[in-house]
């Protein structure tokens, strides 16, 4: 089958519980195509009420594939999602740094699992409820931001591949989030007002540190500010995160000002949590960075290097003017025209021309 679409092709779509695949689903329906529904379970440490609650999502899929008239298959990929995300997961925080589980589960689960899940049962197509869009020409597909600029995913999906997005679609591309609970709310879909899910990709919410400390042990260490002033103790330099301000434990001020406290380094030598005041504090500002794990959707630089592109460093962050410089095949340099706050180590870097995602890496270092 080529990479062209046709009125009865079989189309597999992750229905997760949420309205988002519910109606991605039913806009396939509606379009002619023969439509299944696959349920993903991929976390299994606990099912304790309150965080993952796989239980109950797997009951609103079901709900949705029944009022939708669709077959509901179910796969469990908790031995996939340990050993390619959460061991990754974890051992990013060991070397302190913070990953995004997110980016890598959508390559390693859901539009790899899934794919050959799918592919497997007889679909010619996965969908999803993700909010981008796909183009296609005879140079291959193109990954592009979607009609609503506040849900856009093209950040979390920068890790795909041609082979990943020729057999991918994304029914919501056009829609807004109103419009998407609006189409639901018509359908009478029980999950029409269900709130959207956040925390980890597939663990859900959580007090984030205990969860982490199942796993990573305590080191109890010094707060301090740059200048050496001790400001309490932290937990350990594991679960804190450049530019966090909330959860920190520390009060008062040193040496005048009541400006929020927010983390600017880590000092792993003398186990130092170092604090800074002001969230325009110079040691949260970075000129330029480098980045490691480079990759490129087409599968090559998309010019010569270095260019100027766009790139974000997290979700809904307004795109930034830059110029990337390529060091090695896998490492880069950019430079931004403008400062930038809080760049983060192991986070996410996506690049942009226009509103094409070209790909991204992983920040290693910031540099001033």
């Amino acid at each position: 089958m080529g990479d062209r679409m046709n009125p009865g092709d079989h189309v597999m779509i992750g229905l997760s519980g949420g309205v988002d695949s519910a109606v991605a689903a039913h806009r396939l329906i509606a379009q002619g195509y023969r439509v299944e529904a696959l349920f993903m379970k991929n976390w299994e440490e606990d099912d304790a009420p309150g965080y993952c609650a796989a239980a109950q999502d797997l009951a609103d899929a079901a709900a949705v594939a029944d009022r939708l008239g669709i077959r509901l298959h179910t796969v469990n990929f908790a031995t996939e999602y340990w050993d390619q995300v959460f061991a990754y997961f974890l051992e990013e925080y060991r070397a302190l740094r913070t990953p995004n589980p997110d980016v890598l589960c959508n390559r390693e689960i859901k539009f790899r699992a899934f794919l050959d899940h799918a592919l497997g049962l007889g679909a010619d197509w996965i969908a999803t409820g993700h909010y981008a869009r796909i183009t296609r020409d005879t140079e291959g597909c193109q990954l592009r931001l979607c009609a609503d600029p506040n849900k856009d995913q093209t950040y979390f999906l920068y890790l795909l591949d041609q082979t990943q997005l020729a057999r991918s679609l994304f029914p919501l591309a056009d829609l807004t989030k109103p419009e998407v609970r609006a189409i639901a709310r018509e359908l009478g879909l029980a999950n029409a007002g269900k709130r959207d899910s956040t925390g980890i990709c597939f663990i859900g919410e959580r007090r984030f540190r205990d969860f982490l400390a199942r796993y990573l042990p305590r080191a109890p260490g010094p707060i301090e500010t740059p200048d050496g002033h001790r400001l309490g103790e932290h937990q350990g330099l594991s679960y804190y995160t450049i530019g966090q301000r909330q959860g920190l434990g520390v009060g008062g001020v040193a040496g005048g000002g009541a400006a929020p406290w927010f983390v600017a380094a880590k000092d792993p030598a003398h186990n130092r949590l170092i604090l800074v005041q002001g969230g325009d504090h110079p040691l949260l500002q970075s000129q330029s960075l480098t980045a490691d794990r480079l990759h490129w959707i087409s599968g090559s630089p998309p010019g010569p290097l270095p260019f100027p592109c766009h790139a974000r460093l997290r979700h809904r962050q307004p795109l930034q003017a830059c110029t990337l410089t390529q060091i090695t095949e896998q490492r880069c340099e950019v430079r931004f025209a403008e400062p930038q706050r809080a760049v983060t180590p192991g986070q996410a870097l996506v690049f942009y021309r226009g509103d094409c995602c070209l790909g991204g890496a992983t920040v290693d270092r910031a540099q001033p």
